[in-house]
């Protein structure tokens, strides 16, 4: 299954509504920046990255794929995976301009798509592939009900829906202010009961003592988890705020390699791991993650469910994870969208890594690689 060609592609996918907001950052557009990998055999494997739709990161992204990673790919064994990862990541001129961001953001589309080649040619659904099923269900808890964007009174419409649709899970943005956010989440509390659990998200914007201050009111409330209180790459930061906190601390999406999410491991400083396929370089790279937060007894929680695909099959074969996000803005992009029924997500069927992308999205969303 020799490599033939590596393309990039681009796709912007509006979000729900016409704007979201977070912490941090306001978009109208999620950007697929994806790496599509022929074969001699017959077989195309597609696997992306994500962006805010901004230019020029997605093209930046794009060229990376194109002008960086591709040559090295041409004429390879498109199943030797292992491999391929270690000579994209520590190819000698690619470290030297960048260990993380783009090359890596590069690098995850074009394993993925790898990978999906692999359960393709396999004739078998990713999960299966990757030693099979290590769960039941995967329980799915919905964020898109939760945007600072959204008014009071729509966020507890948001969550009251969400529950009448089966979500027994539901996250929250916080990182306003603290007396507005925890207004926002007693309200939510209220609306769903205690039986559902409510996480809280902060995309890295407070700072230590905001943090300890909003956590002393908000542990009435049961947080199910606080996810990036703090600025990403503050580890002792994290592990001050775990260590004087009841509310678990939760991160990764955000991380690139595994010696980062090594020092988080080492100093204690989370307690809920949530790597990325689409930020780590690919599901080769957030596997060994997977395991090493299953060897520390952490538990997992890929980040953005279907915003990913591939997290999806990764949730059913791997014994660390245990839920799994849900935000549809780009599900009905791919052939075998990741689908939640009664709150739990759909076990994949089809062959391949579910990243294969609709000829209607093609037509809809695409836009010109530069």
């Amino acid at each position: 299954m020799k490599i033939t060609s590596v393309k990039a592609f681009i796709l912007h996918v509006p979000v729900t509504g016409s704007q979201i907001a977070d912490s941090t950052h306001s978009i109208s557009h999620w950007g697929v920046v994806g790496a599509q990998i022929d074969t001699d055999n017959g077989l195309t494997g597609y696997g992306f990255t994500g962006t805010h739709a901004h230019l020029p990161g997605d093209q930046l992204i794009a060229r990376c794929i194109e002008t960086c990673h591709a040559p090295l790919l041409i004429g390879e064994d498109a199943s030797d995976i292992t491999r391929l990862w270690q000579k994209l990541a520590r190819n000698p001129a690619l470290q030297w301009i960048g260990r993380a961001g783009i090359t890596t953001l590069s690098h995850a589309a074009i394993d993925v798509a790898l990978w999906d080649l692999k359960a393709k040619a396999a004739q078998q659904p990713l999960w299966k592939l990757l030693g099979g099923q290590a769960r039941e269900k995967v329980r799915a808890y919905n964020t898109d009900i939760g945007w600072l964007s959204i008014s009071d009174d729509k966020l507890v419409e948001g969550a009251q829906r969400a529950v009448a649709q089966g979500f027994t899970g539901i996250k929250i943005k916080v990182g306003s202010t603290v007396e507005r956010d925890l207004r926002r989440l007693a309200a939510v509390r209220k609306a769903v009961g205690p039986d559902v659990t409510v996480a809280i998200d902060g995309n890295g914007k407070w700072d230590l003592a905001t943090c300890k201050r909003f956590c002393n009111a908000a542990q009435a409330h049961d947080v199910f988890w606080f996810e990036e209180p703090l600025w990403h790459d503050d580890v002792t930061g994290h592990a001050q705020l775990a260590a004087t906190t009841a509310i678990p601390v939760a991160l990764g999406e955000q991380l690139y390699t595994t010696d980062a999410f090594a020092e988080f491991f080492a100093q204690q400083a989370i307690d809920w791991v949530q790597p990325d396929v689409t930020r780590m370089a690919g599901l080769t790279d957030v596997l060994r993650v997977c395991d090493t937060a299953h060897s520390f007894r952490l538990p997992v929680a890929p980040h953005a469910g279907d915003m990913s695909q591939v997290h999806v099959h990764l949730s059913y074969a791997h014994p660390a994870c245990e839920v799994l996000e849900y935000i549809p803005w780009i599900k009905d992009c791919f052939t075998e969208p990741a689908e939640v029924v009664d709150g739990y997500f759909a076990r994949p069927a089809l062959p391949g890594a579910g990243t294969t992308p609709t000829a209607a999205a093609w037509a809809q969303y695409r836009q010109p690689v530069a």
